[in-house]
């Protein structure tokens, strides 16, 4: 009861600044209502507007343009950079195929678990859960190197 009437305080208080005032009432058996209006004369005041609403941020003046790159500051030369976008992606390249192949080995290894038949271990635990983090790690891993790839140029 008391989450479903902070949920509607928190709701009524970003209400627009014409909102009315919200009152926290408490009926006869002990529950709370929150309402636009009083219910009885125990009623409180929560939210009163305007002077409770949160003002709209501030809109960023500095931009890009208005920070220029100094004149002093490094700069690379294409073809430098060129070579080093290569050297990424070949690194990327040999991650991929060594976490492609790792999967292949945790996928192994998870499926011959899964063929022993046997009690599963003290307290019912899982014992083939660490095989399975094992592939979801490489999965993750995977698609990583896959997004890091797709961003190159």
């Amino acid at each position: 009861m008391i989450r479903i009437a902070l949920a509607l305080l928190i709701g009524a208080a970003s209400l627009p600044a014409a909102a009315q005032t919200i009152y926290k009432c408490v009926d006869d058996q002990g529950g709370t209502l929150i309402s636009t209006t009083r219910a009885n004369k125990d009623c409180k005041a929560v939210v009163s507007s305007p002077e409770t609403s949160v003002p709209a941020p501030r809109q960023r003046a500095a931009t890009a343009a208005a920070n220029p790159t100094p004149a002093s500051f490094p700069r690379v030369q294409e073809d430098t950079q060129k070579a080093r976008d290569n050297d990424r992606r070949h690194i990327l390249e040999q991650e991929l195929a060594g976490e492609q192949r790792n999967l292949t080995l945790a996928k192994r290894e998870l499926a011959e678990q899964e063929g022993l038949r046997g009690p599963s271990g003290a307290g019912g635990i899982d014992r083939t859960a660490p095989y399975r983090d094992r592939v979801a790690q490489h999965e993750r891993n995977i698609v990583a190197i896959q997004k890091e790839l797709s961003g190159l140029r």
